[in-house]
């Protein structure tokens, strides 16, 4: 049964009226909930991007994929009613509010965590409203095992980087995170809890990979792993040139032996906080010296972001040999 439906309070009566609706539709999904009131500017009246904020009759905490679909067939049935899935707010343009409707707060829902061995592979079964960060720390303490692929900040939902994409430095060698998937359960716009997979309901399983929630909702996926690294050799290299930048980057990627990351990004030439020099740490005991920067330099600078996975067994002299002969053709030897 749903966990509980969380109800925002209006300023009017008119308004409050709405309170009604909400405990309506309590009954009519034969909830076992509580009603909490948080307010017009609680968390499902906003979200990353901070560019709008609308508010939503209830948020609902499920606690299953058959809550989402009872709510979902409610919307269906309705009119007016619409839905919209929340993982950790990081949409930009308010794609997890619902205007007067009705926010599924995804977090909330059970989080089965099982790891599969098919055919001498690992795979992770996970829910969609589980976090990469989570799931990353229980497949590599538990297990040694890491997925292939995963976004640069962990701190989002399974689902929710699933609806777009997924990508990060690991995305040149594996592709982004739905490649890295083999199934999924997706409640359909009808309310159906479906299974599928490249071989079973495919078009739904392409539609939802990517598909901007416009298909359906992801509850749960089936990752696919790999072995963790023991150690990982991290370096940043920063560019005043853009061309400079962007060949080695060409570069790197295009090697059939590179590093395991690759990513790049931009930042401002000075000492803004937000945006500039400070956002790019080194290492714990070391801070971003502008003294290198060239002259000539512009109002941007341009970093990659390179790592290497090795083993405990291997030999540092070895992972340095290997550091020197992947950086030897870039600009920056």
């Amino acid at each position: 049964m749903l966990a509980y439906v969380e109800h925002f309070v209006h300023g009017n009566d008119a308004e409050s009226r709405q309170d009604d609706d909400v405990a309506n539709l309590s009954k009519a999904l034969d909830l076992q909930a509580s009603i909490h009131d948080c307010g017009p500017t609680g968390t499902a009246s906003k979200d990353f991007g901070g560019m709008r904020s609308v508010k939503p009759l209830a948020m609902v905490r499920p606690s299953a994929a058959a809550d989402v679909a009872r709510v979902v067939k409610a919307a269906v049935a309705s009119p007016t009613l619409t839905v919209a899935a929340r993982g950790n707010g990081h949409s930009v343009n308010g794609q997890a509010m619902a205007e007067q409707g009705l926010v599924l707060d995804m977090r909330a829902m059970e989080h089965p965590f099982q790891v599969l061995w098919i055919e001498g592979a690992p795979y992770v079964d996970v829910s969609g409203g589980a976090l990469w960060e989570d799931v990353l720390k229980r497949c590599a303490l538990e297990f040694g095992l890491a997925p292939r692929s995963w976004t640069d900040y962990l701190g989002l939902t399974v689902g929710g980087t699933l609806s777009y994409a997924g990508v990060s430095g690991q995305t040149f060698r594996y592709g982004p995170q739905t490649s890295n998937v083999t199934e999924l359960e997706v409640v359909t716009g009808k309310g159906e809890t479906l299974c599928c997979s490249q071989t079973q309901n495919s078009e739904l399983f392409f539609g939802a990979l990517g598909g901007l929630g416009q298909f359906g909702i992801i509850t749960r996926a089936r990752v696919v792993l790999q072995q963790a690294p023991d150690m990982v050799r991290w370096i940043r290299v920063i560019y005043s040139e853009f061309e400079d930048y962007a060949g080695d980057a060409e570069m790197l990627v295009e090697e059939e032996e590179c590093f395991d990351y690759v990513e790049g990004f931009v930042l401002v030439n000075s000492d803004d906080p937000a945006n500039g020099w400070p956002t790019v740490p080194l290492g714990p005991e070391q801070v971003f010296d502008p003294v290198h920067i060239p002259s000539t330099a512009g109002p941007v600078l341009y970093c990659l972001e390179l790592a290497l996975h090795y083993r405990n067994a291997d030999h540092p002299s070895r992972v340095d040999t290997e550091m020197d002969r992947l950086l030897g053709q870039a600009t920056i030897h």
